[in-house]
């Protein structure tokens, strides 16, 4: 086999459909963007239609097929019935991502219990239900598929000034852990992507010049991440071939961010 020809095989995701709920947003519709790209049918997950469709048209353009389904993360009901209405429109569910997430910089002695919960709510409770309701879908079917729960550098050690944002994937990290190994056995794999520190919608507000300063001097690269940069690590998290013996990873692309101490 011809060395493109392999690579190719190693990450062709033809035939396969995936739902990437928050595709709407900048970090998880650049990851439909590549999903797409290596052959697989996208489902993207959202409440604005509008920005579905701009993501849709750059996907169509590159010779990419998708559509959009407009439900709440955090509602049971409504993600079943994005569930019946991918099998019905599509036939089938072979990759998820789970990537709907708020974020907040409130002083620890301000986070109200509104707050609170409307964290909790997005960014853990809507991971739970995507994984109930789709794990349950691929681990009945029996012959495996891929769950990629997005998670944070914040989720694997404290990072100041947000707490409850820490707090929630701090949680989501540890479910996908122990999903992982329930299901390994029926080769339904659960991962959670890391991203470092990417600009997108919901840390906008939080990336003040000191903030920045001090991310910059912790990430060797010296850089902000690009959306498109955690396409390759979606692909192999989510290509059967590809990732086959990969679950219950953490997978951190973060420009070294990790790596630093002091």
């Amino acid at each position: 086999m011809k060395p493109a020809d392999y690579l190719h095989s190693l990450f062709n995701l033809t035939g396969k459909v995936a739902i990437v709920i928050g595709g709407t947003g900048e970090l998880c519709g650049a990851m439909a963007e590549g999903l797409a790209g290596a052959g697989a049918e996208v489902v993207l997950v959202g409440r604005s239609a509008e920005k579905a469709a701009a993501r849709l048209a750059k996907i169509a353009a590159a010779g990419g097929s998708g559509w959009f389904h407009a439900a709440e993360a955090t509602s049971k009901a409504e993600l079943e019935g994005l569930r019946d209405a991918v099998l019905k429109k599509s036939g089938r569910i072979d990759i998820v991502i789970n990537g709907a997430g708020i974020n907040s910089a409130t002083p620890f002695f301000d986070v109200t219990e509104e707050e609170f919960d409307r964290i909790m709510r997005v960014d853990l409770k809507s991971v739970f239900l995507g994984c109930q309701v789709f794990g349950k879908y691929l681990v009945d079917r029996g012959t495996g598929g891929s769950i990629i729960n997005l998670g944070s550098m914040a989720g694997l050690a404290p990072i100041s000034r947000v707490f409850t944002y820490s707090a929630a994937k701090g949680a989501l990290h540890n479910l996908s852990l122990n999903l992982a190994r329930e299901w390994g056995p029926h080769k339904v794999r659960v991962n959670v992507l890391v991203p470092g520190f990417f600009p997108a919608e919901q840390n906008r507000k939080i990336l003040t010049p000191d903030r920045v300063a001090s991310i910059m001097g912790h990430t060797p690269m010296k850089r902000f991440g690009g959306a498109g940069e955690l396409i390759g690590a979606t692909l192999l998290l989510a290509s059967d071939a590809a990732g086959s013996f990969i679950t219950g990873e953490e997978l951190i692309v973060d420009g070294g961010f990790q790596a630093m101490s002091i």
